[in-house]
């Protein structure tokens, strides 16, 4: 059986702006795709109105049905939970009855849950022992997604051929996926690139320039290839699309909510201020991956400036301070 015929029917867990736009690009794929939503009322909007509430202006393909009832996942082939790590063990228990044994279940989640210190994977693993993980992750933002506009992405799985077959299931003109047998690799890109993105938002914010900006970055990228190489990642992987693409995306723009958060904490708000009602992953993953790094006694100060900042332990002009006082030293 080929893979395009293996995997017609895709579930999307998570109707939030990200989820919408993977069903839209799994539809144009040639699947057809249950987008589950908790909230009744929004299933209810998205089968009359066949608008996503969080992405102006795109429309539902035909192809996509909006259900509220988990029931109905039982009949999907792959699952996507598109919900944001915090709730991705809650969402994957409230899922759980439903779902067949043997079913991929891929995270398209950035970043590390707090307590445990788990990645995506390991979550799912946990609460749903009889899936198997996978994650979905690079530079991306949901509007040109939806929009279709050319993107790439990294999906990845311990399983190589499992992998290598939903990605070429999701494939299509204007979606390029990548597959890679490297899980922890691409968590952990999605994971620190986050908090990086919030150090380079806060340079911006301080009217540093482009130049600290860039410093932040390169400096920054070491930090998570320390990280990455301590836990196993790939070299291979954080250089490509879901670590180093990623990040190049995620600190570039104010697009980015993680670099908006920062920059408003660069500008002098404070950090329940500065998410302005939206989720900024990165500041959920910063307490985390410095503790992380701490027990393995890897040095990633610039994550640790963004933690204490999030913290309100130190300000952004004297977290900035500190990073430049530090000794001098050989870059590598």
């Amino acid at each position: 059986m080929s893979t395009k015929s293996r995997y017609r029917t895709i579930g999307v867990a998570g109707a939030g702006a990200f989820g919408t736009a993977l069903a839209l690009a799994a539809a144009r794929a040639g699947r057809r795709v249950l987008l589950w939503a908790r909230d009744a009322e929004t299933v209810a909007s998205l089968r009359g109105q066949r608008e996503a509430p969080r992405l102006p202006g795109a429309k539902l393909a035909e192809a996509i049905e909006a259900v509220s009832d988990i029931a109905a996942l039982g009949s999907v082939e792959a699952l996507i939970l598109a919900v944001p790590t915090q709730a991705l063990r809650s969402a994957s228990t409230l899922l759980a009855p439903a779902l067949p044994a043997g079913l991929p279940v891929i995270s398209a989640a950035k970043g590390i849950e707090q307590g445990s210190g788990r990645f995506t994977t390991q979550i799912i693993a946990e609460v749903l022992p009889q899936a198997v993980p996978a994650v979905l992750s690079g530079p991306s933002f949901a509007a040109d997604i939806a929009r279709g506009l050319p993107t790439a992405l990294t999906l990845a799985s311990a399983d190589a051929a499992l992998a290598k077959s939903l990605a070429e299931a999701l494939n299509s003109s204007a979606l390029r996926i990548y597959h890679s047998n490297d899980p922890r690799g691409v968590e952990i890109g999605g994971a620190a690139k986050n908090v990086l993105a919030i150090a380079a938002g806060i340079a911006i914010g301080l009217g540093l320039g482009e130049s600290a900006r860039a410093a932040l970055v390169a400096r920054g990228f070491s930090e998570l290839r320390r990280f990455g190489e301590a836990h196993g990642a790939q070299a291979e992987t954080l250089m490509g699309l879901s670590g180093l693409g990623d990040v190049v995306l995620s600190c570039a723009t104010a697009q980015s909510r993680n670099f908006a958060y920062g920059q408003a904490l660069g500008q002098g708000k404070t950090p329940a201020e500065a998410s302005g009602g939206k989720l900024a992953e990165g500041a959920f993953t910063a307490s985390v991956l410095v503790e992380m790094a701490r027990a393995e006694a890897i040095d990633m100060p610039i994550a640790e400036a963004v933690a204490s900042v999030i913290a309100g332990s130190v300000g952004v002009r004297e977290a900035v301070a500190d990073l430049l006082a530090r000794p001098v030293r050989a870059e590598n």
